[in-house]
């Protein structure tokens, strides 16, 4: 049977493929397993969602299976998938459950899990929660049944958390925000004014059926309209559980997670609190951040693609900053995952402390072309394997030199191998990732 957890939790169509029983299951399993972990109290869990209609449903469910295994629950109500990891450590608790299919379309959902701390389970433990789902297992009875509060002060108590996270106020910024009828459709609004700017919020009024709906991280042509028919300063967009944020600036042009992390690096070099001069991103980060890091004297770490793989990175080394060009970005001083609203916070400042615009802060690095072909082949490991894939692989580096970057990479979860090129013209990375493609597909 294939493994249940993906790269972010568990994810699926709500009430076909994450039903309410699976929900209560898997709530019930985490309870479990958390709690015989650590058998000194009784299991806190708190848990969150986003505004999404089946997150209602999903919210019970999960609540239900807590309190059935024994844990105390702290309903947090719609919060953003980083605050749900704050409020974890905040409130001591030992386990938070965040109900989002984040950047999804409103018929999905998921469910993903904190541990102590506000941090990602490991593969292992996500494994015992798997393995111990369709075990028939005692349940406690009379007051060993776990009780239900709410915590009216939740989003306040999140949002101080950032305003003492940012360096310096917004007064003076005209900003527009992008809230992707999500999660942070209250939170970000709030905080962004508590921290001085003037804020016009759009696609902020969730009825659970809109969430995502063309808007959002991952539509942005409505977010720089706003941006210049209010003259704004710039424009934040978050998606539907807000962990991640692109922005826009006052000229309307987008500025990517690479570029967000570049702005960010330097600001942390120029304070003094870029550790050890080093930033973490994937391997998919385009070329020109790693360029422009060089030229400033940053150096750039590279893992594998997914947040959690630059959360150990990040944790392993003791470093100060990460992220990806999604838009997921890390500042674990702050937080123990991404936080898009931080995010915005940080990069805002930096906009407010140099007087800059933020074009010219991001202008420090110019992305790279960058073609993605996605070739349909019957074995990946075999094209992994294949002799003339890597001499054509060795071909394409050398032509490019410096200038540009090859990465072939199979998918996680189909037959497919991603080849990705980056070059100094779109045509020449267009010609070099339309070969390497067609030598993937003959192998595979």
């Amino acid at each position: 049977m294939s493994r249940l957890f993906g790269t972010d939790g568990v994810r699926g169509m709500a009430n076909a493929d994450l039903t309410p029983e699976l929900a209560l299951s898997l709530a019930a399993a985490a309870a479990r397993v958390l709690a015989e972990h650590d058998t000194t109290h009784r299991p806190v869990a708190v848990v969150g969602r986003d505004p999404r209609a089946s997150g209602e449903m999903l919210e019970a469910a999960v609540t239900a299976g807590l309190t059935a295994a024994g844990a105390d629950v702290l309903r947090l109500g719609v919060l953003p998938t980083p605050a749900v990891a704050f409020l974890v450590a905040e409130l001591g608790a030992d386990l938070g459950v965040m109900i989002s299919a984040s950047h999804n379309p409103m018929p999905d959902n998921g469910i993903k899990f904190f541990a102590k701390g506000g941090l990602k389970l490991s593969d292992e433990l996500e494994n015992e929660i798997e393995a111990r789902l369709d075990r028939t297992e005692g349940r406690p009875t009379g007051a060993g049944v776990g009780r239900v509060s709410d915590v009216p002060e939740a989003a306040s108590r999140y949002i101080d958390h950032l305003l003492l996270s940012t360096p310096h106020d917004l007064h003076g910024l005209r900003i527009v925000v992008d809230c992707a009828n999500g999660a942070a459709s209250t939170t970000a609004p709030q905080a962004y004014r508590r921290a001085g700017a003037e804020v016009i919020a759009i696609h902020a009024d969730p009825n659970g059926l809109n969430i995502n709906d063309g808007v959002g991280s991952t539509h942005l042509d409505v977010l720089q309209a706003a941006v210049l028919e209010h003259g704004a300063d710039l424009g934040i967009a978050h998606d539907g559980d807000a962990d991640r944020c692109l922005a826009v600036d006052n000229t309307g042009a987008e500025i990517d997670g690479d570029q967000i992390m570049a702005v960010l690096a330097l600001a942390l070099k120029d304070a003094g609190e870029l550790k050890e001069d080093t930033l973490v991103a994937t391997v998919m980060s385009n070329l020109g951040l790693h360029l422009a890091m060089k030229e400033y004297g940053v150096r750039l770490l590279t893992t594998a693609v997914g947040d959690r793989y630059v959360v150990e990175e990040l944790r392993a080394g003791g470093y100060s900053l990460g992220g990806e060009q999604s838009g997921h970005v890390i500042l674990p001083s702050h937080a123990t995952t991404g936080d898009g609203l931080l995010t915005a916070l940080r990069l805002m400042a930096r906009v407010a402390a140099t007087g800059k615009p933020l074009g010219e802060l991001a202008g420090v690095m110019r992305r790279l072309p960058q073609v993605l072909i996605n070739v349909r082949v019957a074995d990946k490991t075999a094209v992994a394997a294949a002799e003339t894939v890597s001499r054509a692989v060795a071909e394409v580096t050398a032509e490019l030199g410096e200038t540009g970057r090859v990465l072939l990479r199979p998918s996680g979860t189909e037959q497919l191998v991603r080849v990705m090129v980056e070059a100094p013209s779109h045509d020449e990375a267009n010609g070099a990732a339309t070969r390497l493609a067609e030598v993937v597909s003959a192998v595979g």
